[in-house]
């Protein structure tokens, strides 16, 4: 908590609470057209902040009502009933907050010393609001699925580092960091090991209801997922295996006319959902030999998979697939012994080999090595894995750009259209020597989303570099000491 603590009466927190409400009103009915695009951003920012500093406010005052025994008081006579009945809230919104209550909250002690936060960084950065409350609750997930018994010096490194991303990165982001830290300090599988998931794995199919449609639910092990996207990657795409349009493009069928599939895909009406269904459907077909789905994107429709020297070295780590997907460095080497995907190990520095060719397309090697060096689209904030990119010139191919590695990068189908010359299009630029991500692509948003013209990177897909890179300087190593 704050060191400054401010003695409020009655009156005060009534002034407090009028003065909240009035600038909610105030910015709710303001005229907002005489803004320019770039202070309507701002606003948003500003706001997000001030929101995320009222919300740190919940462990306080929920600490202070459980004190005063209100819940116990109160008909509902537990906690999260009391949020519920009090606030109006949901299960799960009352049960985030206790969560998040239990592990950044202070408490007194029996002895009256306050305790600190159980997270203290989380804490610290979620009052001043540079974090929100899905990052704390990924945060506090992750936490809990670290070893009990790991050093306490390595639980503080695994918090900063998590807090860390948090500050500029993305909620969605910190179970897949959470996996990488996990697989460096556990890697002889102490706590989560291949056999244990392949204890989980199983799939059921409930029986089929009044209309004929069943359920299905379960868990897949990393191997099969890796291989299931490889296919659905092709087979669900827009415009293929739509058993509602006689004219889309079939699982059998041998050569992909590119015209023909924008033109099913235009078509296509169907979720994600029923477009992995049909895919699953098309792909059980009589005479569909996975074995000899052909391409997608230039390349074999095979599980592609990724790993570090220095990890493959060590035996610890993720490998990582061409859609997203972490599997460990064993699970990887048995795929690649087994059922042949493309295995793809990085040097020390995270590049492949320089190849370069004449032609306007990028060739199969040269996708397989950007799907090693890049992982995915390019563009900063998206999170489409590499098996659903293209592949972009950097410098345009029209303006002399040629189809060699450094001048080649991935974007998916929606970012590589917003790529163009015009006002609103956005510019991809090979970032420079000096440039701590030099290499790499960085791409330029128009003036009206930000004037400034710097070129920023994608980091999404890299996370687990990053996790890596602060382990070697930190003592987050508990699993080899433990070796």
């Amino acid at each position: 908590m704050n060191s400054m603590e401010v003695t409020l009466d009655t009156s005060g927190i009534a002034e407090l609470a009028t003065a909240v409400d009035t600038l909610s009103n105030s910015v709710f009915n303001a005229n907002l057209n005489a803004l320019a695009d770039g202070d309507v951003v701002e606003l948003m920012q500003r706001l997000e902040t001030c929101k995320r500093k009222l919300s740190a406010l919940d462990s306080r005052l929920i600490i202070e009502a459980c004190n005063r025994s209100l819940p116990k008081g109160s008909a509902a006579k537990d906690v999260v009933p009391f949020l519920r009945q009090t606030l109006g809230l949901s299960k799960y919104d009352a049960s985030v907050r206790v969560k998040i209550t239990m592990q950044c909250g202070e408490f007194f002690e029996p002895t009256g010393h306050l305790r600190p936060a159980t997270l203290a960084k989380t804490a610290e950065a979620y009052e001043a609001g540079d974090i929100s409350r899905d990052h704390v609750r990924n945060i506090i997930d992750v936490m809990n699925h670290l070893p009990t018994d790991i050093p306490a010096e390595t639980r503080t490194e695994a918090e900063e580092i998590l807090v860390g991303h948090s500050r500029v990165g993305w909620p969605d982001d910190l179970p897949k960091i959470g996996r990488d830290i996990l697989a460096r300090i556990d890697p002889d599988g102490k706590v989560v090991s291949d056999v244990d998931r392949r204890r989980r794995r199983g799939l059921i199919l409930g029986r089929p209801g009044v209309d004929g449609m069943s359920w299905i639910e379960g868990w897949l092990t990393p191997e099969l997922r890796a291989l299931l996207d490889a296919v659905f990657a092709k087979l669900a795409r827009p415009g293929m295996c739509n058993i509602d349009d006689v004219d889309s493009i079939a699982a059998t069928a041998k050569a992909v006319d590119s015209k023909v599939l924008d033109a099913a895909a235009r078509r296509d009406r169907r979720d994600a959902g029923q477009r992995t269904h049909d895919a699953l459907y098309a792909l059980l077909q009589p005479g569909v030999d996975p074995a000899k789905l052909g391409s997608h994107r230039g390349l074999p429709v095979q599980a592609i998979v990724t790993m570090s020297l220095n990890d493959l070295e060590r035996g610890t780590g993720v490998a990582t697939t061409a859609s997203g997907g972490h599997v460990s460095i064993n699970e990887a080497l048995e795929m690649a012994a087994g059922t042949r995907p493309v295995l793809a190990v990085l040097d020390a520095d995270a590049l492949p080999l320089y190849l370069g060719r004449c032609d306007r397309l990028a060739s199969p090697a040269q996708r397989l090595a950007l799907i090693a060096r890049d992982k995915g689209c390019t563009r900063p904030g998206c999170e489409t894995p590499a098996s659903m990119c293209a592949v972009h010139h950097i410098a345009d191919w029209g303006k002399g750009g040629p189809t060699d590695l450094n001048n080649l990068t991935l974007a998916c189908d929606h970012c590589h259209a917003l790529v163009n010359d015009s006002a609103e299009g956005w510019k991809t630029v090979v970032m420079g020597k000096d440039s701590p991500d030099r290499g790499r692509t960085g791409w330029i948003a128009p003036k009206s989303l930000d004037p400034t013209g710097i070129p920023r990177v994608n980091d999404r897909h890299h996370v687990g570099e990053r996790v890596a890179a602060a382990i070697e300087s930190s003592c987050l190593k508990w699993g080899s000491r433990a070796a």
